[in-house]
């Protein structure tokens, strides 16, 4: 992507029945609910990658169906991510490098690594994890992000290796005052609740605009942020209210 830098605001991918009905028109067939969601989000972080390799042909289908301006994040897989030896992913990483991911084009956004809660706090190794992440692969420039699910924010040494690579740490509900260690900015906002129509009360859709637009100005950043667990019927209408805030006259 280039150009000014752009927030982003989606969620965790495009299945999931219960938004039918809610988020998505009633009858809508499931085929085209990418197409409604594409045009209603500015973003997806797409899940099945996270679980098992994807085809070539679906993600050139996924590129093909969404708008221009259209991005897609994509979750690496977690036989990367969720290993004892961190240091020996490289087959791991080349494999899912081979399986089409770069067919999305310019509609690639980053790759998110995440990590399990459990995941030992060995910085050797998760520092050769990191090393191992390509810079470029073909000549396509790519972004990576790491989430580190334990409570403890990583060490200034681990900070300033991500930093040092442009890997950007992952920030959520628990990390208002999260690092950037790259340029650009990764949220994961997981406490959408079914008692606000929006998933979270204004207020607090209030402080994240106001938070995303400070944090990306000074440095430029991109942003991508998705609203992913908690209340996940909410989701689609928190990503919404969060970009109407966005896209508002400050």
């Amino acid at each position: 992507m280039s150009g000014a830098p752009k927030i982003r605001v989606g969620i965790g991918g495009w299945i999931f029945p219960p938004w039918r009905g809610v988020f998505y028109p009633a009858g809508l067939p499931q085929a085209q609910e990418l197409h409604f969601a594409s045009r209603a989000l500015t973003t997806i972080e797409i899940n099945g990658t996270f679980y098992g390799a994807q085809k070539p042909a679906s993600f050139r289908r996924w590129h093909d169906e969404t708008p221009e301006d259209f991005v897609f994040s994509v979750k690496g897989p977690r036989f990367a991510t969720h290993r004892p030896d961190l240091a020996g992913a490289g087959p791991t990483l080349d494999r899912f490098f081979s399986t089409g991911v770069l067919e999305l084009g310019d509609k690639l956004g980053p790759i998110l690594w995440q990590f399990p809660p459990s995941a030992p706090a060995d910085e050797g190794d998760f520092a050769a994890f990191v090393e191992l992440l390509p810079e470029r692969i073909d000549g396509r420039a790519l972004r990576h992000a790491v989430e580190l699910r334990r409570p403890k924010i990583p060490s200034d040494q681990a900070a300033d290796l991500l930093r040092r690579r442009g890997v950007a740490l992952v920030a959520d509900d628990s990390r208002p005052e999260f690092e950037v260690t790259a340029n650009f900015i990764y949220a994961h906002l997981r406490h959408c609740t079914h008692e606000d129509p929006a998933g979270y009360p204004p207020e607090a859709l209030d402080g994240w605009a106001q938070c995303l637009r400070e944090r990306s100005a000074p440095e430029a950043c991109d942003c991508f942020v998705y609203f992913i667990s908690g209340a996940k019927i909410r989701a689609p209408a928190a990503a919404q209210a969060l970009l109407q805030r966005l896209t508002a006259p400050v």
